[in-house]
């Protein structure tokens, strides 16, 4: 038993030490000695930029006059909105700022946001497919940043920057915030080196020819799309000088919920399209394996760790066991502390509502 407990130990810390420090080392050596740089020039395709909303209200206006107000010949820019079964007023709000720039599509039922993109794609005309989501604002000169990698042949999918900032308006550094950074830095080493495996969903531009519907039930177009086109012999990268900027999510059961999300979306894609997984179809299938496949085994690591740590004895294993314990401990204190401060909150806006 020991030394099964110990081949665990040290399997399963090398493999979660792999997923979040290994792989980005790996990736700054591999950028140093084998850069593909990008040709970036002024490009003005005539593009549709599509968005999916579902009971957004006020939001939808805001995303709107937003997106009118970006810097791009209004000429060349068509603006479709999907509005994927709502029931509120944003159907209402979306067709009274409706124009020759801006189309308004209404699904009579709430089919999901797969279901709604596809139904943007079918209104969609010109070179490019910009897809954006109601939340999020883009900065104003975002739009000529995001297209002007699409300037090389070469290059088909661009992601932007997405900016979380705290309640201050600065960008955040609590730990959501410090997380996304360090998930931006892979991103731009993996689009040095090839291409980003996915993009953000706030903002992201596609060639119209490499665009095909999405199955339905897709939980990650944005990592669908992109993977799409890579293995369609195409690159995806990343732009930092595209901007648009989010608030942190307001509580950890958010992140959370946000995080379960992504895990099942990359769970999803894989069963999807299995291709994936293999090195002769999938031109970044290091990549994929490494940043998406690797951390969806990281949670059963650490809890092997943990448990091979309890059959080890020494000094060494003693101390790394009491420093486990104790980080799931904070972690288990400030989810419990973060949950009551939301429930004490909600507490007031309910009482205020009833008055």
């Amino acid at each position: 038993m020991p030394s099964l407990a110990l081949f665990v130990f040290w399997g399963s810390l090398a493999f979660a030490a792999y997923a979040y420090v290994g792989y980005p080392l790996l990736l700054a050596v591999w950028r140093r000695v084998a850069a593909r740089p990008v040709r970036r020039a002024p490009y003005e395709p005539e593009l549709t930029l599509v968005i999916a909303a579902h009971n957004c209200g006020a939001a939808i206006e805001t995303k709107i006059r937003n997106c009118r107000g970006l810097d791009y010949p209004p000429a060349r820019r068509h603006l479709v909105v999907v509005l994927d079964g709502c029931t509120d007023d944003t159907e209402a709000v979306a067709r009274r700022l409706a124009g020759s720039d801006l189309e308004v599509v209404c699904l009579d039922a709430h089919l999901g946001k797969a279901a709604a993109l596809n139904a943007g794609l079918a209104r969609a005309r010109g070179e490019v497919v910009v897809f954006a989501d109601v939340r999020q604002r883009i900065e104003v000169s975002a739009l000529r940043a995001l297209l002007a990698p699409l300037a090389d042949p070469g290059v088909g999918v661009v992601t932007g920057e997405l900016v979380l900032a705290d309640e201050s308006g600065r960008e955040a550094k609590d730990g959501v915030g410090l997380y996304w950074r360090y998930e931006k830095k892979i991103r731009a080493l993996e689009s040095d080196v090839h291409s980003v495996v996915g993009a953000t969903g706030a903002l992201y531009a596609v060639r119209r020819s490499l665009v095909r519907p999405l199955p339905a039930g897709t939980l990650l177009d944005d990592v669908a799309i992109p993977m799409r086109a890579v293995m369609a012999g195409a690159r995806c990268v990343f732009e930092p000088a595209a901007r648009v900027f989010d608030r942190v999510a307001c509580c950890a059961e958010a992140e959370y919920r946000r995080k379960v999300r992504t895990l099942a979306g990359n769970y999803q894609l894989v069963v999807q399209d299995p291709a994936l997984l293999l090195p002769w179809r999938n031109p970044v299938w290091l990549q994929f394996l490494s940043h998406k496949v690797a951390r969806l085994f990281v949670p059963y690591a650490l809890l092997a760790l943990l448990v091979s740590n309890l059959f080890l004895t020494g000094p060494f294993y003693v101390a790394f066991l009491a420093g486990q314990a104790g980080f799931y401990g904070l972690a288990a204190l400030g989810a419990a502390m973060d949950s009551l401060s939301s429930r004490a909150e909600a507490v007031p806006s309910r009482a205020r509502s009833e008055a």
